[in-house]
């Protein structure tokens, strides 16, 4: 048996390093949504071990990719019940269409995928809560993939709060060509340079315009932002280049390197899209077009 599952990528609206933890992680407040730029990912069960391949030359295809540790840890954790649960493997395949490195979730989202389609295929072995708990154990992303709709994470993005209302946006995405690494992000942050605002679930406030035509209202804000840039060179220009000729604000994603402008509809979200093609022709740099997964 074989299926082709969506694995779509997510996008940070607004990101708060609240602070550093004991264990060097760094507790977060973020508003995430799941967008509808997706990579493909298509599953073979009842195959012998487990085995992963991806048609993106910087996706490892061994023990290290995460949808491979995905399938690793539910097996594992099908063992441990000790039921008659027929076990077998996995063969999965990946078409990257989310850029590696790009604070998007993707390698997050091909974990997911993989959870809950094990699970879709074994008649719901184990609850959402259990699925939620093993995607922690593989990434911090990786629950805000399982649960349903946008959310507000806390902690270092374990604690989810679904965020009801979001109006769906419209958006241009851009992959400035570089792949940064989290942990490099995370460790040039400067404290003093982070938002003294810090965003909850309670507070009312929307971050984005409610209606039509609600074009350049928003409200959003990324604590890891210079960081990336400092890091990342690329990121800064392409970041300044897309603001001056789609005349709105650009944000980063994540800890980089992905960079969005938001839209109300997607007719001027077309129009950056071309504008955006016409000027960037030839480089390393992408661009794409996308709105919230609703």
């Amino acid at each position: 048996m074989s299926i082709k599952i969506q694995s779509p990528a997510k996008i940070n609206l607004f990101l708060y390093v609240t602070g550093k933890r004991k264990d060097g992680y760094h507790d977060l407040c973020t508003l995430m949504t799941k967008i509808d730029l997706c990579d493909e990912v298509k599953i073979n069960f009842n195959m012998p071990g487990i085995h992963v391949a991806c048609d993106h030359p910087g996706v490892p295809e061994d023990r290290t990719n995460l949808a491979y540790k995905a399938a690793e840890l539910f097996f594992d954790a099908c063992e441990k019940r000790m039921e008659q649960v027929p076990v077998n493997g996995i063969s999965i395949h990946i078409k990257k269409n989310i850029p590696p490195g790009g604070g998007l979730g993707g390698g997050s989202s091909n974990a997911a995928t993989v959870l809950m389609a094990l699970n879709e295929y074994y008649s719901q072995f184990f609850s959402r809560e259990e699925l939620l708990e093993m995607g922690l154990k593989l990434g911090a992303d990786v629950p805000f993939f399982i649960f349903d709709g946008p959310a507000l994470a806390t902690g270092v993005g374990e604690k989810l709060k679904k965020y009801p209302g979001l109006p769906c946006f419209n958006l241009v995405l851009c992959d400035p060509g570089v792949a940064a690494s989290t942990a490099d992000v995370f460790k040039n942050m400067d404290f003093r340079l982070t938002s003294r605002t810090k965003y909850n679930i309670n507070t009312g406030l929307n971050v984005l315009p409610r209606g039509q035509g609600g074009d350049r209202g928003e409200k959003l804000h990324n604590d890891l932002e210079w960081s990336a840039c400092n890091l990342y060179p690329e990121i800064v220009l392409a970041k300044k280049e897309m603001e001056l000729l789609l005349q709105r604000d650009v944000y980063m994603s994540g800890s980089g390197s992905s960079l969005f402008a938001l839209f109300s509809g997607p007719e001027t979200a077309g129009k950056g899209y071309e504008l955006l093609e016409k000027k960037w022709v030839q480089g390393s740099r992408k661009i794409f077009l996308s709105s919230f997964r609703q």
